[in-house]
């Protein structure tokens, strides 16, 4: 197996998406090893917010996709929500590019 093939079985990511009228994000896409490298490849492509965190995807891949985050994760997601959108209003103020998209992988 050459280089260039190689995907990190341990890598996993979780796609999270809040929308409005929404009470809690969702679990919108979830993956390990080559899944989730295309997760991070997608979300990077489309400039979405890629947040690492080894125990809170840990988490996270135990909810099932379409499901809503539980509640004892909600103030986590919160707080790096409420950074996104800190950095997104600095990132507006000193820029005429499009905003980052809001979520979590």
């Amino acid at each position: 197996m050459n280089s260039q093939t190689h995907h990190n079985a341990n890598q996993q990511a979780i796609a999270l998406a809040y929308g409005t009228g929404d009470y809690a994000p969702k679990v919108v896409a979830k993956g390990r090893g080559a899944i989730a490298e295309q997760i991070i490849a997608l979300a990077k492509e489309h400039q979405v917010f890629v947040h690492e965190s080894k125990d809170l995807v840990n988490l996270l891949m135990q909810v099932d996709l379409d499901d809503h985050i539980p509640p004892d994760l909600y103030l986590a997601i919160a707080e790096i929500l409420a950074w996104i959108y800190r950095l997104e209003e600095e990132h507006t103020q000193t820029s005429t590019e499009p905003n980052i998209v809001k979520t979590i992988g």
